[in-house]
């Protein structure tokens, strides 16, 4: 019964960190660029009371072990990389991703961190920059007497200067991926960084093989599907009903063998 307790209470805060990445994922369903992630858990190690194949008192082999478990730990959180909804917004410098890959952003320390956060603006020196004011990889500055900006499925930037009718290409936006995307450390701010697990970026064009496109005047919304995660936060309180009555019960079996002595 002792045992019951430990694994009830590892069940109740399993369910607890689950609503809470439930509860991050829902907070985030507008957020752009946005990738749901989910909480994995591995079940503990088992006490065995009786291994397979002894024999009993008649003599008979037996073919199953007798074993009780003690609960589960969380391992990792699995983030979900798939596509979310591209939407327009008619903003020259808002950029979604079709495809795989992810803009390089580079912090004012000077390290590279990746977002799938295309809301881009311009610096005070016409700097391509993040809606958190960093700098897009590689640097492009748009000229302060320029009229109109195009950036093509490829990434190349270019622009119409005031009192020419030749566009003027600046440069080219370079995607970056990696061979195990669920490795990146979720650092904030839309922002993601690279880990030893997920291998260092590769990086290339978009629109070459397995890289995606660059779509100007769109962005990609989160991909956290409201229905699922609602369905997932019953479950989950469900089952944290269940674990905390299973410490109810155990609590009311030890008094009741505590009590057969009087």
């Amino acid at each position: 019964m002792e045992g019951a307790l430990r694994t009830a209470s590892l069940g109740m805060l399993a369910q607890s960190l689950r609503v809470d990445n439930i509860a991050n994922n829902l907070a985030n369903t507008n957020t752009t660029g946005f990738k749901q992630s989910n909480i994995e858990f591995q079940d503990l190690f088992y006490q065995t009371l009786r291994p397979a194949g002894v024999a009993d008192q008649q003599n008979t082999q037996l073919p199953t072990e007798l074993q009780i478990g003690h609960g589960n730990r969380p391992i990792a959180n699995v983030k979900n990389f798939s596509q979310g909804d591209v939407v327009a917004t008619e903003n020259s410098l808002d950029l979604a991703l079709e495809g795989v890959g992810f803009l390089q952003i580079q912090k004012p320390d000077g390290t590279l961190v990746y977002t799938r956060d295309g809301n881009l603006g311009l610096s005070a020196n016409g700097e391509l920059v993040t809606s958190s004011g960093m700098t897009v990889e590689p640097n492009i500055a748009i000229p302060d007497d320029s009229v109109g900006i195009n950036i093509g499925r490829d990434g190349t930037v270019s622009v119409v200067i005031s009192g020419e009718t030749d566009p003027q290409e600046l440069g080219q936006i370079e995607l970056a991926k990696f061979i195990n995307p669920g490795g990146l450390r979720n650092i904030g701010g839309n922002l993601f960084e690279a880990t030893s697990a997920s291998g260092d970026p590769i990086l290339g064009t978009p629109g070459e093989e397995g890289f995606g496109r660059v779509m100007q005047g769109f962005l990609e919304k989160s991909n956290v599907n409201v229905v699922n995660e609602m369905v997932e936060l019953i479950v989950a309180q469900r089952a944290f009903e269940v674990n905390s009555r299973t410490i109810r019960t155990a609590e009311q079996m030890m008094q009741i063998a505590s009590g057969l002595k009087r």
